[in-house]
């Protein structure tokens, strides 16, 4: 049975679109909260995104947009935040009303910059969200198969399983299946570093390489993603889980992936400023790269990770993808 919580999504980008989409099919109420004016009047107007899965048309009697984040976050029982990664400390310094008694649900791939640290610990740490009332909503899902009605399937991760559940319903409906976790530390770090890799992953497509090496770079992956969290957060838990697993094949090898195309130019010799400029959007793999780096580094023992030394390697000192990638060869099994 669906809830009455009042939900509202904070961002306006491909993902944010596919949320709202699935809200708005599944509930009676969604509001949306649209930062630029131009693009709010748009929707008014046209019922969908100027931008982002434009196919998707909107039932303005169900969803709301507002450009007033602080309206939207006050009248909100559960707030979706799916800003990317580099912007989102801008869009939270706007909210001056108390969110502290919210449900806060993170959608975003990657670390807070200005904090550097997770989401749901940013959001504990300054805006005093209790730990049981932060989720974390990951793959493997993408939202243009969202927008094509294609199945897909959700993780919602929560300290109190509970709540996970109660959300899980209102997400629910023909072409979305849900599972529950607990992992809600290992599945953001989980949702950060497969951007990574599938920067690496396209990396490789663009240099050349087949589907053999392919197998080979993800099955690695998958390691690496592994020994990096236990370094962060150990508890039992198995990766090979859709939301560890699942979610990172699905980001590198879809045709859908920003952060593999990000890598593809890169392999057939574009600057990362020409790529990030061509592409339009962002490739949160790109930040979380040196993100992930500084973290690792920052261990008393190191975890083993050489694909994102070797993105980068490759993104951040100018070493040659070609030549970087054949002394990554090595190091692989």
């Amino acid at each position: 049975m669906k809830s009455n919580s009042k939900y509202a999504v904070i961002g306006s980008g491909s993902w944010a679109t596919a949320i709202v989409k699935i809200l708005s099919d599944n509930l009676e109420s969604v509001t949306w909260y649209i930062r630029n004016e131009d693009n709010l009047d748009y929707i008014l107007k046209n019922r969908h995104n100027p931008n982002y899965l434009s196919s998707v048309e909107f039932n303005l009697s169900k969803v709301h947009v507002n450009s007033n984040i602080n309206e939207v976050a006050e009248n909100a029982d559960i707030i979706i935040l799916v800003v990317p990664s580099e912007f989102i400390n801008s869009e939270l310094n706007k909210i001056k009303v108390d969110i502290s008694n919210k449900v806060i649900i993170s959608g975003i791939k990657g670390i807070v910059p200005e904090s550097g640290l997770l989401v749901g610990e940013h959001m504990i740490k300054n805006f005093q969200i209790k730990n049981e009332n932060f989720l974390v909503i990951a793959g493997p899902c993408h939202a243009e198969e969202v927008a094509l009605e294609r199945l897909s399937y959700l993780t919602i991760a929560c300290a109190k399983k509970a709540l996970a559940k109660n959300v899980c319903l209102d997400f629910n409906n023909d072409y979305i299946k849900t599972k529950v976790s607990d992992d809600v530390i290992g599945i953001e770090y989980a949702s950060m570093l497969k951007n990574i890799y599938a920067i690496a992953a396209g990396i490789a497509h663009g240099l050349g390489y087949g589907d053999n090496f392919q197998s080979i770079l993800m099955s690695n992956a998958i390691r690496e993603i592994s020994r990096f969290i236990k370094k962060r957060h150990k508890i039992k838990r198995n990766i090979n889980n859709s939301a560890y697993l699942g979610d990172l094949l699905v980001t590198g090898y879809s045709v859908f992936s920003r952060n593999r195309m990000f890598g593809n130019m890169i392999g057939k010799g574009y600057t990362v400023k020409a790529a990030q400029m061509e592409m339009k959007m962002i490739a949160e793999g790109y930040s979380s790269t040196k993100k992930a780096m500084q973290l690792n580094s920052e261990s008393l023992k190191k975890a083993k990770t050489p694909i994102i030394e070797a993105v980068h390697d490759i993104l951040y000192l100018k070493r040659s993808p070609k030549n970087t990638f054949k002394n990554l060869n090595e190091k692989l099994n």
